[in-house]
């Protein structure tokens, strides 16, 4: 599998609002948060919903494919650990259906490939204490779902 990045470079450090998001990737499964009392779904999880201040949270599991929502291409390495892997692609993920979740990730494929309006397909990605990262790649050019975007 390629990997976008070290293994050893990054890696998320749980904190208390996220800690179950990271716990679904580390089984591989992508879930977003949603209220329990109005179905408003967010993310980065929070402690109380947007919509109408409920603490009562659920988790949905999110579809594969996502749209290319917005992007960046990194020329320049923060960190000598990342150098390597320059240039990479840095994607906000948009989920059609689920509201205002987006999500962002990285795009492992080509930097001139990638626009706005390309559909991608989530990975997993290995890293360091048993923790998976949700990446993405081009949905091939054979799927017919990958045209000009389209869902």
């Amino acid at each position: 599998m390629m990997t976008y990045l070290p293994g050893d470079a990054f890696h998320p450090i749980p904190i208390f609002e996220d800690r179950d998001f990271w716990a679904y990737c580390a089984k591989q499964e992508l879930r977003f948060q949603a209220c329990a009392a109005c179905g408003a779904l967010r993310h980065p999880p929070t402690p109380v919903c947007w919509n109408c201040h409920s603490t009562a949270v659920e988790w949905r599991l999110a579809p594969t494919r996502a749209v290319v929502f917005s992007f960046t291409i990194v020329h320049h390495a923060a960190d000598d650990r990342i150098r390597d892997s320059l240039p990479y692609v840095v994607i906000v993920a948009e989920f059609p259906d689920y509201g205002p979740v987006k999500l962002v990730s990285n795009l492992l494929a080509d930097p001139s490939m990638v626009h706005i309006g390309m559909i991608v397909e989530l990975i997993w990605e290995p890293a360091a204490d048993g923790m998976f990262l949700p990446r993405f790649v081009r949905v091939g050019k054979g799927d017919p779902e990958a045209g000009a975007g389209q869902w």
